[in-house]
């Protein structure tokens, strides 16, 4: 449902249905199945009513074993398998048109625009549209207290996974993921440089930020005395408007909040998934077959718990936030 509502996500993944899916051809994917799926939502004729999602259910169980038994399932680990077997099936359709002879739109089947390869030379990585939504790139710096030599590793990302703490906010666990650390004692970085270990300072900055911003929270910690993940309650206020500008000097992008995933239930291995949307200019509250309109101060409630044991265990765990253009 928060994927649905990721607008240009959903626009292309119509365009793919519309332009490229062959009704002769009797193999059917995960893409297919997903964009059949969103093709009978937004073709449907009626104002209200129910469409089943059986048959994407079932190639998603078919796809991978971890979803066949009926344990509770994380849902950001679901994001994760489907936007990259989505970003597979996208490739693997790019480099058979690529191969076909009379093929004379290669970049048509994954991104909706031609991707010439005239000289063979320079092969880039294909970029598909769930890249062009979803992915943003990080840049890894350490620098060497000795020589103060700075080493920098880029690193791609579809979401990002941030630790959160007790009666924090959104904004102050991203500045910790992106404060600087320092690498000590055991954590020695190894400097090319002097040729040894030597103390250093770590961090992350925003290189690239994407047009739609996922972040989960890390609620589910696991405990070694325990042997097993427990959930976190915690109460963590995320914004309805967020800026990025502390991530990275040259970096300042700002992003709307449009879906909430929110986890329900005290433990980490079962409970519910619901989810709280934005469409339009007002809030719906999405639980399997049911859909209410919302108060945005409803999303309040999903912030967590200021209190170790509380009677509400209705928690955001994945954001998902649009870029918006600055005036």
């Amino acid at each position: 449902q928060a994927l649905y509502y990721c607008i240009p996500f959903r626009e292309q993944l119509l365009e793919y249905y519309a332009n490229y899916r062959n009704p002769g051809d009797a193999e059917e994917n995960l893409l297919t199945c997903l964009a059949d799926l969103f093709a009978q939502i937004s073709l449907s004729k009626k104002k209200t009513g129910v469409i089943s999602p059986k048959r994407f259910v079932h190639r998603v169980r078919k796809q991978n074993e971890l979803f066949r038994s009926n344990m509770h399932q994380d849902a950001h680990e679901f994001l994760n398998f489907l936007l990259n077997e989505i970003v597979d099936i996208l490739e693997k359709e790019f480099s058979t048109v690529k191969d076909s002879p009379e093929s004379t739109s290669p970049g048509g089947v994954a991104n909706g625009e031609v991707y010439h390869l005239a000289n063979e030379v320079r092969r880039e990585p294909l970029v598909t549209w769930v890249h062009k939504n979803f992915q943003g790139s990080l840049t890894n710096e350490t620098k060497c207290l000795m020589c103060e030599t700075v080493t920098a590793k880029d690193e791609t990302f579809l979401d990002l996974s941030i630790d959160i703490e007790q009666n924090s906010s959104l904004t102050s666990c991203l500045k910790s993921f992106f404060s600087t650390e320092i690498l000590n004692a055991e954590d020695k970085f190894f400097c090319d440089n002097c040729c040894s270990l030597q103390e250093a300072q770590k961090r992350m900055k925003i290189k690239k930020a994407p047009q739609i911003l996922v972040i989960h929270l890390k609620r589910f910690k696991f405990i070694e005395q325990l042997s097993q993940h427990k959930k976190l309650s915690y109460r963590v206020v995320y914004p309805m408007e967020l800026k990025l500008s502390s991530a990275s000097d040259d970096v300042d992008c700002e992003y709307s909040l449009f879906a909430v995933v929110v986890h329900v239930g005290n433990a980490a291995n079962h409970g519910h998934y619901v989810s709280q949307i934005k469409s339009g200019d007002h809030w719906l509250s999405f639980d399997d077959d049911s859909v209410d309109k919302i108060q945005e101060s409803t999303l309040q409630t999903f912030y967590g718990s200021s209190r170790e044991y509380s009677g509400n265990s209705d928690h955001g765990y994945i954001l998902f936030y649009e870029s918006v253009a600055k005036s």
